[in-house]
Parts: C-alpha cells; sequence; structure tokens
C-alpha cells in the first residue's frame, strides 16, 4: 500500500501508540497469548497461514494479534514477513495417499475404503448458542480419537477403474512459481491452483457459489474431502535420497462433476481439485468448484460467458492483499488529485452554462 503524504510524523506516531493502547484492551483482562490464539482459534490460525502462503502457526497466531483479529490484515503481515526468509530448497510434492486422517468423508461413495471418519466439525451442530462457554465452562472432552495412520486411497481411484473419471495428466514439467514469478495468462493449471490457494476465502467462495447456481454449469458432488497431517520431504543431493523435515496440516478436496462430453472428450466425469493449509474446509471445496469452472477451455466446453471460467478476472482479483492495497489506498490523502478533479468539473460546468446560454440566445 503506497503513502502518497509526507509529514505529520507525530500524528502517525501517537495514531501507532493509541493502535496499541486499543489492541491490548482493558488491562483488567490477562492479555491474549499465542498459545491461546494458536489452540483455540485454529481455524483462522489456518487461514491466516494459507493466504500468507507461510505454514507456521506460531507466527499466524502473532500476525492475529498483532492485527487485533483483522485476518487479512494478519495475512498482510505474514506475507511480508516471508518476503524477508531466504529459500533454502523446494520439498518434494506432498503424498496425501499417505496422510495421517483426522476427517475423510465422500458425498459420492457411503461405503469407502477405511470408512467414513467424520472428525472435528460443524457439520453436524445446531447453530446455537452454547453459554456454557461464556461462563467460563468447557464441554466435556471424550478420549481424543487417534488420527487414521494406514494408508488411505483416494476414493475417486474407485471411478478410475472403471474407466469413468478423467485421467488426471502425469508430467515431469516443472510447475511455475507464483511466489517468484509474475502471473502470466493463460497460465497452467498449476499456477491457477497456487494463486486460488492463496485467494481470499470470501472471494472464492462467492465464485464457486455462483458456479452452482448455473453460472458455468458447474454443480459438483464432493468425492473426497480429507484433513491430517502429511510428511514433508526434501531431496538431498548429497545422499542422493529425500528425507522427511517435518509435517504439516492440510485439507484436500476433489470433486466429481458430470460432463456430457465435447468434440475432444467423450462423456465423463470430471474433477476439480483443492489444497490448502490446515483446517479449511469452505475454501478447498469452492477451490475445487472454481478450478473446475476454468478448465472449460482444456474439455473443449462452451463460454458461457460466467465469472468463474474467466481466468484474467479470477486470477487478477482472487488475491486480497492486492485488492485490500487498492481498495484502502483510496483513504489516505489524495489532495492535489482531488483538486485537479475540483478544477475540472467546475471548469466543465462553466463550459456547460455557456453552451446553454449561446443555445438561449440563438
Amino acid at each position: 500500500m503506497y503513502v502518497a503524504v509526507k509529514g505529520g510524523e507525530h500524528a502517525i506516531a501517537n495514531a501507532h501508540q493509541w493502535l496499541g493502547e486499543i489492541r491490548r484492551g482493558d488491562t483488567l483482562f490477562d492479555a491474549l497469548s499465542l498459545d491461546q490464539i494458536r489452540e483455540q482459534l485454529a481455524l483462522s490460525v489456518a487461514r491466516v497461514m494459507a493466504e500468507g502462503s507461510l505454514y507456521d502457526p506460531d507466527l499466524a497466531a502473532l500476525a492475529i494479534k498483532q492485527a487485533r483479529g483483522d485476518l487479512i490484515e494478519a495475512i498482510f503481515l505474514i506475507r511480508a514477513y516471508r518476503t524477508t526468509l531466504p529459500r533454502l530448497g523446494y520439498a518434494l510434492p506432498v503424498d496425501t495417499s499417505s496422510m495421517r486422517c483426522i476427517r475423510r468423508i465422500s458425498a459420492t461413495f457411503k461405503d469407502i475404503p477405511g470408512g467414513q471418519i467424520l472428525g472435528p466439525t460443524f457439520d453436524y451442530t445446531h447453530r446455537l448458542l452454547d453459554f456454557r462457554l461464556a461462563a467460563d465452562g468447557e464441554i466435556g472432552a471424550a478420549s481424543k480419537a487417534e488420527a487414521l495412520s494406514e494408508d488411505v486411497p483416494h476414493i475417486l481411484e474407485l471411478l478410475n477403474r472403471d474407466d469413468l473419471i478423467q485421467e488426471e495428466e502425469l508430467t515431469n514439467a516443472e510447475p511455475g512459481d507464483l511466489t517468484r514469478e509474475p502471473l502470466a495468462l493463460p497460465a497452467s493449471r498449476a499456477v491457477r491452483l497456487q494463486a486460488l490457494a492463496r485467494g481470499d476465502e470470501g472471494f472464492l467462495l462467492g465464485l464457486g457459489y455462483s458456479t452452482q447456481r448455473g453460472y458455468a454449469r458447474n454443480h459438483a458432488f464432493v468425492g473426497e474431502l480429507r484433513i491430517g497431517m502429511v510428511a514433508v520431504e526434501i531431496m538431498i543431493p548429497e545422499l542422493g535420497f529425500a528425507i522427511e523435515i517435518g509435517e504439516v496440516e492440510v485439507t484436500e478436496c476433489e470433486t466429481v462433476n458430470q460432463f456430457q462430453g465435447s468434440k475432444t472428450e467423450p462423456p465423463q466425469f470430471t474433477r476439480g481439485y483443492g489444497l490448502t493449509f490446515g483446517q479449511q474446509e469452505r475454501k478447498t471445496i469452492a477451490m475445487a468448484l472454481v478450478d473446475r469452472a476454468l478448465r472449460w477451455r482444456e474439455l473443449g466446453e462452451d463460454d458461457l460467458g460466467a465469472a468463474a471460467q474467466d481466468e484474467e478476472f479470477v486470477l487478477s482479483h482472487c488475491d486480497n492483499i492486492q485488492a485490500t492495497g487498492f481498495v484502502e489506498h483510496i483513504k489516505l490523502p489524495h489532495y492535489v488529485d482531488f483538486q485537479s478533479e475540483l478544477e475540472l468539473v467546475r471548469q466543465m460546468r462553466r463550459d456547460a452554462a455557456t453552451r446553454q446560454r449561446r443555445q438561449q440566445d440563438d
């Protein structure tokens, strides 16, 4: 965000001091700790990590505290900090079939290998305020279930066996890196998915909803939604093999869409895909819906003119940091710009009045 004014340092310093006092709140209450934010506001932490492109729950919690709970501001802080970090290497693609799942469901098949795992979810809760939480009373917790540690095959592979779903193209080509290279259109699917993973959840939710309401004819089923821990590995050239350096929590969604066929493809099911850091079901489902809508050209479908099909529109506007900078900069001083426009409008009004008098004289 650029600042179009200089001076006023004393006022700015006072504004920063006031912000710090407001952030702290009433000192009669204990300060909010980073541990509390990380452990009890985990869904907010997950969003900040995903859209900030940095997996670090502690830093995400710090950003949320500094931003007074404004998640987009927290994401901005994380993005800015991320640019200061050295790039030590690239991880290998994570193997989600080896995910230690805490949640794994399918809306397309009832009986699946490994079974449905409901996990921690709001899906089956009543949307009623629980006043026991306001009274500092915690709900008695049952014994914590262990994550499923055995390999869990992707459910859509069941459709692969019958040749009913489009095969994903396997390639050894190195994907582009949106954090290192500017966005170029048309973009590869890998780059599109990177942009969507970093994109604003609300923006993608609106686009995904639009596809379900007929703008892109994209009614989908959730083939599989899974949440869990995946291993991160890097290749060590000196050793000649990969080593595991840690784990990250991710949410993965694959949607199934009916496809009537085109001039280049037979009738079949097609996929949409979403994957983000942390537990973010709404985001990954919306991401998968938009991903599928953007694939219309490669599948030989018609361009219906839907917003979710417009690659340039989606990818150029889904980033909330860019959007925030451009929208919020208009509240900063634009005195010179406005004075010039003010004079321009006055001149146009004088010219219009002159033309009107001439017409009356004629």
